[in-house]
């Protein structure tokens, strides 16, 4: 018998694949997949992703829907392309969370998880990375507003953001292969995380923006 379900949204990616692993090592289903294609409208993405779901999953619920979509994207005022790195991280960072949203309505069990992708900078001003600001710092409304009274969720589930620093994953390393590694949060840790919370252990409030803060390779939550 299984422990239960999880629906991992970017789960090709790495903190995804990280998640996928470890909740199915954990005795989690988490098999089937659905490709999103890139091209298509906002509404289009949602329509193919939860009729997707519906076949998946019939009249089952799942556990936890941990979205963790995302990029990054540099670039000020004056970078010739503002407006495409805007766009791009508001279709890959707002378009996943709000269908990830609108799924968690539908097919989170009462006394689920979600997760969305925040971001600790999007806390103040990005001013070299405007469009991945921007969109993380709608993510961040998104789920202040999840965490009210009324907003769709689930009885007694809550809607929680991450926000990290740096992730360490295989392309951070790549493209910040100076940087110091002992700031970066493991994969793992978020994926463990996200476990207990599953499980219904060290439970943020719904609404909160969890800060994740490695020092010395030692991470601590830190809640606004």
């Amino acid at each position: 018998m299984a422990t239960g379900r999880v629906l991992v949204y970017g789960g090709k990616g790495a903190l995804g694949s990280t998640c996928v692993k470890f909740f199915k090592s954990k005795n989690y289903e988490a098999d089937a997949n659905i490709v999103v294609k890139p091209a298509s409208s906002w509404e289009e993405q949602d329509q193919a992703v939860t009729s997707r779901v519906a076949e998946t999953l019939g009249d089952d619920k799942v556990d936890a829907i941990l979205c963790v979509a995302g990029g990054w994207a540099g670039g000020n005022a004056a970078s010739k392309k503002l407006i495409e790195s805007a766009d791009n991280m508001w279709k890959q960072s707002v378009w996943t969370s709000v269908i990830a949203s609108s799924l968690a309505a539908k097919y989170l069990k009462n006394g689920g998880v979600l997760t969305l992708p925040g971001a600790q900078p999007a806390l103040g001003g990005t001013p070299g990375m405007i469009g991945y600001g921007l969109a993380k710092a709608a993510v961040h409304q998104l789920v202040k507003s999840l965490g009210e009274v009324n907003s769709g969720m689930p009885p007694e589930s809550i809607a929680v953001a991450i926000l990290p620093v740096t992730l360490d994953t295989p392309m951070n390393r790549k493209w910040m292969a100076q940087g110091d590694f002992t700031t970066w949060t493991p994969l793992e840790f978020v994926a463990e995380m996200f476990g207990k919370w599953t499980e219904g252990q060290e439970r943020p409030a719904s609404g909160s923006l969890v800060q994740l803060i490695t020092k010395e390779s030692k991470t601590e939550l830190v809640m606004s």
